[in-house]
């Protein structure tokens, strides 16, 4: 568990060394739906104003939590956290190594309606490997209300959220299973105050109409961000398909010259055959003419020796 350690600055107030490394916004928004809104608006101004008089108390919404120095992405944004023994001051992000090794020790997460079991469950894991004390998750469309509390081998699950008051804040929930129903009660027995009542008072509702900016400019970047990532897919694509049909013209290229070379290879075969069939037809007609011119020169040979026998010199 998180303690304060001797000589912890928490009774003073807070200056935010700035650090460039170490954004203060994930490019997301900070709820989805309006739903989302009002109940991390509701959870954090209410542990804001309960613990108002506690300068070693901490409180924050949306706020990115960097765990590891020199890990950018090992990177928590609790809906709502609470960190005793550190204090109050406006903040960029909260960086343990900054903030005395203190773990936030209350964390508060709302569900949104793309949110999905399995994210939640690794974002509690995420908590648990922490130190997170307790952890608490709601849904405000169905009215699910659940708690963690960190026993000996980790964040264990509470048998029954509805009722149960939370050891670190004092804080009681009653979570009847209807649609935004959740109440926090206080330990003087007070509600928290609803949505509604918070923007009716002046400093509260700045801050909220602030938080309400911050998170229409967050969706708006994203808005942008997948415009952009859209047109850049388009490109690619406009280019993946611009150079496939490149390769395909290529290989249509290459596929007619091979074809043209072939067909000129077979052109070149037939030529070469039929000058060699003329070569051995002119061969064998000169065989002949020298075997017929052989066979007239036997014969006038023959002749002129009859002649002879005859008594008659051959001219």
């Amino acid at each position: 568990m998180s303690t304060v350690r001797p000589g912890s600055s928490a009774s003073t107030m807070y200056v935010d060394p700035f650090d460039p490394l170490y954004p203060s916004s994930d490019g997301k928004p900070m709820a989805e739906s309006t739903t989302q809104f009002r109940w991390i608006v509701t959870i954090k101004e209410g542990l804001d104003a309960l613990f108002a008089d506690r300068p070693d108390v901490f409180v924050a919404g949306d706020l990115l939590w960097y765990a590891t120095k020199g890990d950018v992405k090992d990177v928590m944004a609790p809906d709502a956290m609470v960190v005793f023994g550190r204090p109050k001051g406006d903040r960029r992000s909260y960086r343990e190594w900054v903030e005395e090794g203190v773990v936030p020790q209350v964390v508060f997460e709302v569900a949104s309606y793309t949110n999905t079991p399995e994210e939640m469950a690794g974002k509690r894991k995420r908590y648990d490997a922490r130190g997170v004390e307790e952890y608490y998750f709601y849904d405000p469309e169905t009215g699910v209300f659940e708690g963690w509390l960190r026993r000996p081998d980790g964040l264990k699950r509470l048998r029954k959220a509805s009722g149960w008051t939370s050891p670190r804040l004092g804080v009681t929930f009653d979570a009847p299973r209807r649609k935004e129903a959740l109440v926090l009660i206080r330990p003087d027995g007070r509600p928290f105050r609803s949505f509604g009542d918070l923007v009716k008072d002046e400093e509260t509702a700045r801050r909220i109409a602030k938080a309400e900016r911050r998170r229409r400019r967050r969706a708006e970047r994203e808005a942008e961000a997948a415009l952009l990532a859209s047109e850049r897919a388009g490109r690619l694509a406009d280019t993946e398909r611009l150079s496939r049909e490149e390769a395909e013209a290529r290989a249509e290229a290459e596929s007619r010259r091979a074809e043209a070379e072939s067909r000129r290879a077979e052109a070149e075969r037939l030529s070469r055959e039929e000058a060699e069939a003329r070569a051995e037809a002119e061969s064998r007609r000169a065989e002949a003419e020298s075997r017929r011119a052989e066979a007239e020169s036997r014969r006038a040979e023959l002749m002129a020796a009859k002649l002879r026998e005859l008594g008659v010199e051959p001219e």
